[in-house]
């Protein structure tokens, strides 16, 4: 399989790439063309996984960064079968207080990004009967406080791939997300490493725990999989649970104690 895979130097783009290389899920061989804006970690991933994965240093803010990738791709493997449009940004403060300078950074990488990358592999993926996954969030379809640029950006790209789902399907183009809940990775490793915080987040978590970076790229492996071949236009939740629990544990919010 010919990858492509951005926000590769790190958390789950980095795990896709791993898990991918060791064949969990589909078999090898496997070709990848990794992007980020980190360099070192880039080169760091690549070279664990050998000489089938070439990098590329993009920025994902550019108008043009989807025709800079595949580009990158095409000069590396001879044809797409997956793209994975994992990279993103978490920008915090109230929405009174964000700047248009801050939302047009927000939208251009989070969900713009995804749109060039789309719209540049498109003949490409097409020819293969490819696959196209973007990584969104829970956020996307709950608000979250201090992060309003970024649920919104991430529900723009939830119905961006749900209308590339719709117009490229007759293409044999499948078209998913995935939302992760609470994952610890290098973006948000300092929050989680205060146990404090890390215990009352896990309280919430039907299944006790944070995700891991593999969690999600488990998912990400089975939506560009022969596994999915009739799924498309679905966003597929990673969150242990925890969009189901969202209301406090009062009976229900009818004011009354929950019991055993």
């Amino acid at each position: 399989m010919r990858v492509i895979i951005t926000g590769a130097a790190s958390g789950i783009g980095r795990a896709v790439a791993e898990q991918l290389a060791a064949g969990v899920i589909i078999p090898g061989p496997h070709q990848f063309l990794l992007t980020d804006r980190d360099a070192e970690g880039l080169k760091l991933v690549a070279n664990g996984i050998g000489p089938t994965a070439a990098t590329c240093v993009a920025d994902l803010s550019a108008p043009d960064c989807g025709d800079t990738i595949i580009a990158a791709a095409l000069a590396h493997m001879d044809g797409v079968d997956a793209v994975i449009s994992n990279a993103g940004i978490i920008a915090a403060g109230a929405l009174v207080d964000m700047t248009a300078d801050d939302f047009d950074r927000i939208y251009s990488i989070n969900t713009r990004a995804t749109w060039a990358l789309a719209k540049a592999a498109h003949s490409y993926l097409a020819a293969s009967k490819g696959a196209f996954v973007a990584t969104a969030s829970m956020s996307a379809t709950q608000a979250t406080p201090g992060l309003g640029f970024y649920s919104s950006s991430k529900a723009a790209l939830l119905m961006l791939i749900r209308q590339l789902a719709l117009e490229w399907g007759g293409d044999g183009i499948r078209c998913n997300t995935v939302s992760p809940g609470p994952t610890y990775t290098p973006m948000t490793q300092a929050g989680y490493d205060d146990k404090e915080r890390r215990v009352q987040r896990e309280s919430m978590i039907p299944l006790g725990k944070l995700g891991m970076a593999e969690d999600v790229a488990n998912a990400i492996l089975f939506l560009i999989s022969p596994l999915a071949s009739h799924v498309t236009g679905i966003d597929v939740l990673v969150d242990g649970g925890m969009s189901n629990n969202l209301m406090p544990a009062t009976g229900g919010g009818t004011g009354q104690k929950a019991s055993n």
